[in-house]
């Protein structure tokens, strides 16, 4: 796939980029090693100095940036500035959390016969980052801000088709202070990423993206002894139950699953629906689904706008056909518009079975699955019947039912009576094929820190623990 930005609006090709070569790979991940060095010297303080100034610099240039984005990937403009938002927010709270993050854990010393112990949390060195474009600058922010906070550096695959954004994330943290090759952009195919986490150099990796590139990046990995953390997607489920408030139930389904015009991995994409209110809800879900407003990422009024590319059009559009031609009934939407740009419909689709396409896989854009189940049970069964396993919604005002959902659905989030979403404050992840590890708040950041054990015995002087500088 070409290094380019290309308008998903128009299908115009903007801006072309040449592959880094191998010998420009190779000085990138040696000043991320240096970078590293260098980081190691100074304080959580000092590095919380240069992520506020980055922050600054977001919040500053959201509008720019945000436009920069809608032109690579065609997600709406507010949409594009929330995001920027978001990010400058991320930067924020790292900095002021680091520090009670990254402290220093004392042990129960005479448990372990010593004089002291604790636990410290230190950097491990250059991590890749190899990411997605549907959420261009929040992906690699998420990663970027803990790990630099921590002391590590970072080297990023950006997805090939969002290059100004990536360029644009290297400028935004060496323009803050940070030093030189602390965070850089590598403009390669997917074909030099074996090389770049083979290197030694280079200590583990990130991934979000698809299953395939995650089995790619862990077998590389374990090849060669290396950490990752992986988030590979997911068909999450939004569960309503008789109990709920089905006016917000609908109203939340029908954002959650055109966010992002429907890319996101944890939009709401498999809506399972207890058969007491089943139809209530669909004719609700569908009457907003309808509503929503398609046209130019660019103009206000747009609740919906491109996909990020052709080929991934066609794509849900060939997993709605498959659906409607052995039996599924289309409520809205499922037609595939002419005229330039890569436009979909918000479109719902009822009477899924097993054997359909859409019954297993990710659909990736604004086309939503709707399954009618006579029980809790049966709502558990058809929501954990996936490889995947992200994120879950539940609606239902039940307490009961809301502790039995927070206990039974087999996601790394669950989230009730409310719309899934990422914050800095809370762990995000998955697990089965949605991957492992953990993003964000302090399991984030330690992911790529040692853990350290320090045990100390009798005859030492000076200060307890508790007393590193960071």
């Amino acid at each position: 796939m070409p290094i380019a930005t290309t308008n998903p609006a128009t299908g115009q090709v903007l801006k072309t980029y040449d592959d880094m070569s191998d010998e420009q790979v190779d000085a990138a991940i040696e000043r991320a090693d240096l970078a590293f060095r260098q980081l190691h010297g100074t304080t959580i303080a000092e590095r919380g100095r240069w992520m506020i100034a980055a922050a600054d610099l977001l919040e500053a240039e959201r509008d720019e940036t945000a436009r920069l984005m809608t032109t690579e990937m065609g997600k709406t403009y507010a949409a594009a500035k929330a995001e920027v938002t978001k990010c400058a927010t991320a930067c924020r709270f790292y900095a002021a959390n680091a520090p009670k993050m990254l402290a220093d854990e004392p042990a129960d010393a005479a448990a372990v016969k010593a004089k002291r112990a604790y636990v410290r949390h230190q950097p491990i060195g250059p991590v890749l980052a190899v990411m997605p474009w549907n959420f261009p600058l929040w992906q690699v922010m998420r990663f970027a801000a803990p790990a630099l906070m921590a002391g590590n550096t970072g080297l990023l695959k950006h997805a090939s088709n969002v290059p100004q954004t990536a360029l644009y994330l290297e400028e935004l943290f060496r323009r803050a202070g940070f030093p030189e090759g602390a965070f850089t952009t590598l403009l390669v195919g997917s074909e030099k990423v074996d090389r770049i986490l083979s290197d030694p150099r280079v200590r583990a990796a990130t991934l979000t993206g698809s299953e395939r590139a995650g089995r790619s990046i862990a077998q590389i990995a374990g090849r060669e002894l290396k950490k990752t953390v992986l988030e590979l997607g997911g068909s999450d489920p939004f569960v309503v139950m008789p109990s709920a408030d089905l006016d917000k139930a609908a109203e939340v389904a029908t954002t959650a699953r055109c966010q992002n015009n429907g890319q996101s991995c944890i939009a709401a994409k498999r809506f399972i629906v207890h058969t007491d209110v089943f139809d209530a809800f669909a004719e609700k879900f569908a009457a907003r689904m309808s509503a929503l407003r398609v046209g130019d990422p660019m103009d206000e009024n747009t609740d919906v706008g491109p996909l990020a590319s052709e080929g991934g059009r066609d794509e849900i559009h060939a997993q709605v056909r498959d659906a409607v031609d052995n039996g599924a009934t289309v409520l809205c939407g499922g037609e595939k518009p002419s005229g330039e740009g890569w436009y979909y419909p918000p479109t719902v689709v009822t009477d899924l079975r097993p054997g359909m396409r859409m019954w297993a896989e990710e659909v990736f854009g604004p086309v939503a699955g709707l399954y009618r189940v006579d029980s809790y049970e049966e709502a558990i069964e058809v929501a954990n019947g996936t490889n995947f396993g992200l994120g879950s919604n539940a609606w239902t005002t039940d307490p009961a039912e809301q502790e039995r959902f927070a206990v039974d659905l087999d996601a790394g989030n669950v989230f009730i009576n409310g719309m899934t979403t990422s914050y800095p404050e809370l762990p995000f992840g998955g697990v089965k094929n949605s991957g492992y590890g953990r993003e964000l708040s302090a399991v984030g950041m330690r992911e790529f820190c040692n853990t350290k054990t320090v045990w100390v015995g009798e005859g030492e002087a000076g200060a307890g623990a508790g007393a590193h500088s960071e």
